[in-house]
């Protein structure tokens, strides 16, 4: 079966369409054109009670069926879907229904190596994803199919970002940064190039302001209306792993190769905290949406931070190896992590 889009110099024909199983309580449905065995994603339920706010977090979920590392996870925005990619030269990327537990949707071949980051639209209506075979995937979440590829990067797309609208996509890769319509599908600019081996991306809260991370240790704050440059910041003494902002967009938190967290004041420009405690790299961060929560991960697990006080309330043991990708659900009341384990695992407050 075949799915069919148009890219910068012609059309393209991809020869995967996905998906799985579909529930009648989720509006998203997938489908695939080979037969999906129940082998092939193994779930391991923990029971949990109702969540009184993000406190004492306790394993809720653990999937298994990826080859490899989890690279990125996503919810969707009613937090009911939660989608993970990753695994080296897999290019798998598999839905989940965090009510139940159970897998949902597999998009098999979504890329020809691993899936380096995605993210879900805010309106819910597509799921982005990127990969280091230098291509941008769109799937249309409502009609159910594979839309197009987005094609000018010449190098390992590592990071992708969103405006709020949904209007904007932003993509960071090891040659810079490249800015798309999501609506029209089409390319909008480029920001950087050649001289920016660009990790992390993230757009503010009202959509005015992008921060990118590099592999210098060096955060750039950019006008995302005119794509100038604002100012930048030589943050670490390593490659910038993670930037995001909080709800308020008041401070950029990011974080590093070189072991820490920062928090930096975005008017004054200065730094405003520096969170220590993991032994290794800091491979993400991810902010709770009451915005006093902040999550990391890294080799020593998750660690879970009061974001306003900089104090460590818990370090959480879920998985048997380095903790790669983490992301926190839309109402707060989820956090899901991946790992080198292969394993995504989803924590709810007790």
């Amino acid at each position: 079966m075949r799915s069919k889009g148009k890219g910068r110099g012609g059309t393209f024909l991809r020869p995967y369409i996905f998906v799985a199983f579909a529930t009648v309580a989720l509006p998203v449905m997938f489908w695939e054109g080979f037969c999906v065995r129940a082998a092939d994603a193994t779930v391991e339920v923990v029971p949990s009670q109702a969540p009184q706010g993000f406190a004492n977090p306790q394993l809720l979920y653990s999937f298994s069926g990826h080859a490899g590392t989890i690279k990125s996870l996503a919810f969707s925005p009613d937090s009911k879907v939660l989608v993970s990619g990753g695994a080296e030269n897999e290019g798998v990327i598999r839905l989940w229904n965090t009510k139940t537990g159970k897998r949902v949707g597999t998009i098999r071949k979504a890329h020809k190596t691993a899936v380096e980051s995605l993210l879900i639209s805010p309106d819910g209506k597509t799921l982005v994803s990127c990969s280091n075979d230098n291509t941008i995937n769109l799937w249309n979440l409502k009609k159910n199919y594979f839309t197009r590829s987005f094609v000018g990067h010449t190098s390992n797309i590592l990071s992708l970002a969103v405006s709020p609208d949904s209007k904007v996509l932003v993509s960071g890769a090891l040659d810079g940064i490249r800015m798309w319509d999501l609506l029209q599908q089409r390319p909008l600019a480029t920001l950087a190039r050649f001289d920016n081996a660009i990790f992390t991306l993230a757009i503010s809260p009202d959509g005015q302001m992008l921060a990118s991370g590099d592999n210098k240790g060096v955060i750039k704050l950019w006008d995302l209306s005119t794509g100038k440059l604002i100012r930048g910041l030589k943050a670490h003494s390593n490659t910038v792993s993670a930037v995001v902002f909080t709800p308020d967009g008041k401070t950029l938190v990011t974080a590093s190769r070189d072991r820490t967290i920062k928090l930096w004041n975005l008017n004054s420009g200065e730094l405003s905290k520096t969170l220590r405690g993991h032994d290794n790299w800091v491979n993400a961060i991810a902010i709770n949406p009451d915005g006093q929560t902040l999550a990391s991960a890294g080799r020593d697990g998750i660690k879970v931070w009061n974001l306003t006080t900089g104090e460590l309330i818990k370090t959480l043991y879920g998985h048997s190896d380095w903790v790669s990708a983490i992301a926190f659900s839309p109402d707060g009341q989820m956090l899901a992590s991946g790992g080198f384990d292969k394993k995504v695992q989803v924590w709810r407050s007790q």
